[in-house]
């Protein structure tokens, strides 16, 4: 594989990065999961227009290079038709301490890998052991702080199910550890707003602009629900299951895969 590192493209054997790079030792950068369609990475203006906007609030520079650009040519190093690209942008180097270096140098690395088989409807629990800080600014940036995800997928395992459903402080439905969340309640399709907690998914986006209303949501509120679907960059994920309870319907599901992933 040949991926893209700083400035240019190399070999996986000849890329490395500082171990004293801020993103490995304290989490300190972002991330962005990119799909390849039909050799064209989609949506490229709206995952640069987020990763921007955690930049800003990490006070991160962003690097002076055409990401665009970057990602274009690490799908076309790998002869990459169906795929997945991930960007992940650090900080960079910098002494022993919390506090950023004064002039910071960030790490771009771009990888490229093959699209998954699509998934099964996904098995649902209600995370008990971690909680989505919707009161932190980091709730809206996709940073390689990932932890509570990691928690959250880690108990969904230990009790059979697929992923977990994240609730906020405030006992709010937030999102999975790797999703946003959609739910049919009452024949409207609605999910969680920003404030509570919830990542700007790029697909969430797109779903919302397709007619979903955002709207608070509780635990009570998805015991009821008709219809439980993920988004996320790479595609939409039906619900089968939620703490055990049957979820047949996949109907808006289906239209939305037909409407947005089929464009």
């Amino acid at each position: 594989m040949k991926l893209f590192l700083g400035s240019t493209l190399v070999e996986e054997a000849d890329a490395t990065v500082s171990p004293f790079d801020r993103g490995f030792t304290l989490g300190d950068g972002l991330f962005e999961t990119l799909r390849v369609k039909t050799g064209k990475v989609l949506r490229v203006e709206a995952h640069l227009a987020r990763l921007a906007a955690g930049a800003d609030v990490l006070g991160m520079p962003l690097p002076a290079i055409d990401l665009a650009v970057a990602l274009a040519q690490t799908a076309a190093a790998n002869g990459l038709s169906e795929g997945v690209l991930r960007l992940t942008l650090t900080r960079g180097t910098g002494p022993r301490g919390v506090l950023p270096p004064a002039e910071p140098k960030p790490t771009v690395v771009i990888t490229a890998a093959p699209l998954s088989p699509p998934l099964p409807a996904a098995r649902l629990v209600i995370a008990q052991g971690t909680r989505r800080n919707d009161r932190s600014p980091l709730a809206q940036v996709k940073s390689l702080n990932y932890l509570d995800g990691i928690l959250a997928r880690q108990e969904a395992a230990r009790r059979g199910a697929d992923d977990a459903i994240l609730l906020n402080t405030r006992d709010g439905v937030a999102e999975t550890s790797i999703a946003n969340l959609f739910a049919v309640i009452d024949g409207v399709l609605v999910t969680p707003p920003l404030s509570e907690g919830v990542l700007p998914g790029v697909m969430r986006a797109e779903v919302i602009a397709a007619g979903a209303q955002e709207l608070p949501l509780t635990a009570d509120d998805l015991a009821s629900a008709e219809e439980i679907l993920l988004t996320s960059a790479l595609g939409i994920r039906s619900v089968a299951t939620l703490e055990g309870r049957p979820l047949p319907s996949t109907a808006a599901a289906d239209r939305l895969r037909s409407l947005i992933e089929g464009a």
